[in-house]
């Protein structure tokens, strides 16, 4: 079971709700530890005092900030916990926003919030009411020595909260390099649309696993039983020259077929004539 990583009060408006913080996910990887080539002894990374030249325990350790070379100003963890913010023990809603006009690229970490003993019935009227606005909560949290801003969302079974950056913190596309817009031809879009359209999907997480994460277990299997190691086939990238032509085999004859024809207007489909049958001859009588 995960640990609570944060407790405290949930409030919007005068409603306050006892809360606790869950992490959502965690990271499954492989690790390594580091040897010594010579001897194969697992390595330490001992606290080591280059004055005193002699290894310190953590209980010696201070908390010092560094405003000048090699001078730092000493603090206690009562005076740092005498500067702790109100969002230390309480959580405000500041505001409310539609959901979907929060940009994915603040969102850095995932928390289940849960109602704590007393809140279950103030925390299910917001959860209801956010589900049914569509709207998310934006607050504050002190945690890990930090003031987060969060944003908080009403998931089927309950509330979720992200930690986010700053928008100080978020770098601009601009600074990755050329992101101005080039001229797309329209017949490249079709093409491209169409290519999106037949690689849609509803989405399932479950369906997408970490492909090296199993190869370093089958290595790692391979390894200790003494098995030869198969290394997995390499697909070579070429650079896309002809990019109509690389969107046309990745369509396929009947997908490219298919954008043609989602863009030719009706107008320009002729109707299939019609033909009339000749009249028919009546017999005559006498």
């Amino acid at each position: 079971m995960a640990a609570t990583v944060w407790k405290g009060h949930l409030s919007f408006g005068l409603v306050s709700i006892p809360i606790s913080l869950t992490p959502a996910a965690r990271t499954e990887r492989i690790s390594f530890n580091q040897l010594h080539s010579v001897c194969h002894t697992r390595l330490r990374q001992p606290l080591f005092c280059p004055h005193c030249n002699r290894n310190v325990e953590r209980s010696e350790i201070e908390k010092g900030y560094e405003y000048e070379k090699d001078q730092y100003v000493l603090f206690t963890p009562d005076e740092l916990k005498a500067i702790e913010p109100e969002s230390a023990r309480a959580m405000d809603i500041l505001e409310f926003v539609k959901e979907d006009e929060v940009d994915p690229l603040y969102f850095d970490a995932s928390y289940y919030v849960a109602p704590e003993e007393g809140g279950a019935h103030a925390y299910h009227l917001l959860l209801d009411a956010m589900r049914k606005s569509g709207y998310a909560g934006i607050a504050k949290v002190t945690m890990h020595n930090r003031e987060y801003i969060v944003v908080l969302r009403a998931r089927e079974h309950g509330l979720a909260l992200h930690t986010m950056y700053y928008q100080n913190e978020v770098r601009s596309a601009e600074s990755l390099g050329n992101t101005d817009k080039t001229e797309v031809k329209e017949a490249e879009e079709r093409l491209a649309m169409q290519l999106i359209k037949n690689l849609a999907a509803p989405f399932k997480p479950e369906k997408y696993h970490d492909t090296y994460q199993t190869a370093l277990r089958e290595l790692v299997e391979a390894k200790t039983q003494g098995k030869p190691v198969k290394a997995p086939p390499r697909v070579a990238m070429a650079p896309v020259i002809d990019l109509m032509t690389a969107l046309k085999k990745s369509l396929g004859d009947r997908g490219v077929a298919e954008a043609q024809a989602a863009e030719t207007p009706k107008s320009l489909v002729r109707a299939t004539p019609k033909v009339q049958e000749a009249p028919k001859r009546r017999r005559k009588t006498g």
